[in-house]
């Protein structure tokens, strides 16, 4: 019997002697991105008064690059490296001791600089294409451990030790609007953090919800789990005009009401494609309590059958789970009402991005480097976001950060100069190679320099 086999077709001779091969040459599409958007002039404008000499780095283009690298995969300061040492592709890079010092010394103007440069960076990406349809808000915070002793570091409930860091994206883009870094032990419920981070994320739109500007105002919806139920947190949204979708404790008074309503109360959920969900259902609790919350609040209840092995929350009658949410929306049709809080879920999604991004470990033991260093991830985020948006089409443009870079950022290329042209020169068989040469192209259609 023949046995296939299953190593490398034939011996592979390796050497280091290889001149004009660029690696990471995707990476520079997010270089370009950052420049023709404004982001990198904007961010040297607004750390001028941290560059202590000339001849230096520019502080606000180290900030770039370690987006830039962030974004390509990095996930500490010495990752920079591996843009530094192709200086055909990204030119003058920072050190890992220059940047390192560029966060250090960021304070609080800096940070007002930064979150400036991002919001006129994201006014021309939406210009350019790659604004949403509609203005969905989600809310929600993530643990962050710490492996050493860092400040403002504490106990979470989950018994780990480190950050609980409150975060702010937009459902149709993606883009990291707001970032919050807390100590593990934050509370969930606090209304004070929430109003504080919608401030924050407001800030970075290019539109204004109708509460602000009752005129050219656009709606928009915030949504959350629980830890968004706060009076204070619903009644900042409500002087905005932001109608609200959040989740509700499944205490025993509403209990009590749920296991009350008439069967024919109950209407089929529906999954996000439209289609009815097997074994769920969707009533509205109008005997619930409601009048100490803004005027208007709706409460929502979902029932299915749980999947095998899991856990029901607070009732085994009729071996159904349970899950509520308040919202001041207007819709009757309560299937779609609970189908666009249930797509809050896909927050986690995001959050999982920022930590494959470098939010997965904090590097300084100071806790304003690392708030900066945070603001830096979602940064990456969004040059992300814009480029897939602005630059690519179908399967690309919705995939996952880890698929994009090792299809796309992390091409290999050639590196061919001729008449003091320099050119980039991809494998005609790598199968992205063609949309990414494309991708340069509309994105200076898109953005012109």
């Amino acid at each position: 019997m023949k046995v296939k086999r299953s190593h490398a077709a034939q011996q592979v001779s390796v050497t280091a002697d290889g001149e004009g091969v660029a690696t990471h040459a995707g990476t520079l599409l997010l270089a370009e991105v950052a420049d023709r958007s404004g982001l990198s002039a904007a961010l040297s404008a607004a750390m001028a008064h941290t560059r202590s000499r000339r001849s230096g780095h520019d502080p606000g283009r180290v900030l770039v690059q370690l987006a830039v690298m962030l974004a390509s995969g990095g996930d500490c300061v010495a990752d920079l490296a591996a843009l530094r040492h192709q200086p055909e592709l990204f030119g003058s890079v920072a050190s890992g001791p220059t940047a390192w010092r560029v966060v250090q010394s960021m304070g609080f103007d800096a940070f007002v600089g930064l979150g400036r440069a991002r919001a006129a960076a994201r006014r021309a990406a939406w210009d350019a294409g790659s604004a949403p349809k509609e203005i969905v808000l989600d809310f929600d915070a993530s643990l962050v451990g710490a492996h050493s002793d860092k400040q403002e570091a504490a106990p979470n409930y989950k018994r780990g030790f480190g950050f609980n860091p409150l975060l702010c994206y937009l459902e149709e883009t993606g883009e990291a609007l707001a970032g919050m870094l807390r100590p593990g032990n934050a509370g969930a419920n606090d209304a004070a953090d929430h109003v504080e981070l919608l401030d924050a994320a407001l800030e970075q739109l290019p539109v204004r919800p109708l509460g602000d500007d009752p005129v050219e105002g656009v709606a928009m919806l915030a949504r959350s789990d629980s830890a968004g139920a706060s009076h204070g947190f619903l009644e900042a949204l409500r002087s905005r005009g932001i109608t609200f979708s959040v989740g509700f404790q499944l205490t025993a008074a509403v209990r009590d009401v749920v296991l009350a309503m008439p069967e024919d109360a109950w209407v089929p959920a529906i999954r996000q494609d439209g289609e009815e969900r097997d074994g769920a259902a969707v009533c509205e609790l109008v005997d619930l309590e409601l009048s100490t919350w803004p005027s208007g609040t709706r409460a929502i209840c979902r029932r299915e059958r749980p999947h095998p092995g899991a856990q029901l929350s607070f009732s085994d009658v009729d071996g159904h789970r349970f899950q509520v949410f308040i919202t001041d929306q207007t819709d009757d049709d309560l299937a779609a009402l609970e189908v666009r809080h249930r797509a809050h879920a896909r927050v986690e999604d995001r959050i999982r991005a920022a930590k494959d991004t470098g939010l997965v470990g904090l590097p300084f033991s100071d806790y304003v480097a690392n708030e900066a260093w945070m603001q830096l991830i979602l940064l990456a985020q969004d040059l992300l976001c814009w480029t897939q948006r602005l630059c690519f089409t179908g399967e690309l443009a919705r995939a996952e950060p880890r698929t994009f870079r090792f299809r796309v950022l992390h091409t290999a290329a050639r590196i061919a100069r001729s008449a003091r042209r320099v050119t980039l020169r991809l494998s005609r068989r790598w199968p992205w190679s063609v949309e990414l040469s494309l991708a340069f192209r509309r994105l200076r259609v898109a953005l012109p320099a």
